[in-house]
């Protein structure tokens, strides 16, 4: 499993992206010549960000592979050492993955991010 400095490394880029793309939007009616930068930042972020995820993603798949794990829970067949030992690894790491965490504060930032450019675009026009 990944360390816990590099789970939370992580983390925090994908939420640091997650939020600047949706500070675009705001930093436009603000700071116009700061859009390309923060875009590029947040271009690049979530690139490693959804590499780390893949790479993630792809090891799981090999683990219920590997062990056949579908097809011995399906069939009720007694796991041998080595699939124990796959499915332990993914349940450990979706236990110990905070993606539910980047979820809820990306789905937060989003309707914050819309909220502020309406009240933006409202108050500019008074």
């Amino acid at each position: 499993l990944s360390s816990r400095f590099k789970i939370t490394f992580y983390l925090l880029l994908g939420l640091s992206t997650a939020v600047a793309f949706r500070a675009l939007i705001i930093i436009n009616h603000i700071k116009p010549d700061w859009v390309r930068p923060l875009w590029y930042f947040a271009v690049l972020g979530n690139f490693l960000f959804f590499h780390y995820r893949f790479k993630i993603t792809i090891k799981r798949k090999r683990a219920v592979r590997h062990g056949n794990l579908i097809e011995a829970v399906s069939d009720g067949t007694p796991l041998s050492p080595a699939a124990r030992e796959d499915l332990l690894y993914i349940l450990q790491s979706i236990e110990r993955s905070p993606e539910n965490i980047n979820y809820l504060i990306i789905s937060l930032f989003s309707l914050a991010a819309i909220a502020a450019d309406l009240l933006i675009i409202y108050f500019s026009k008074s």
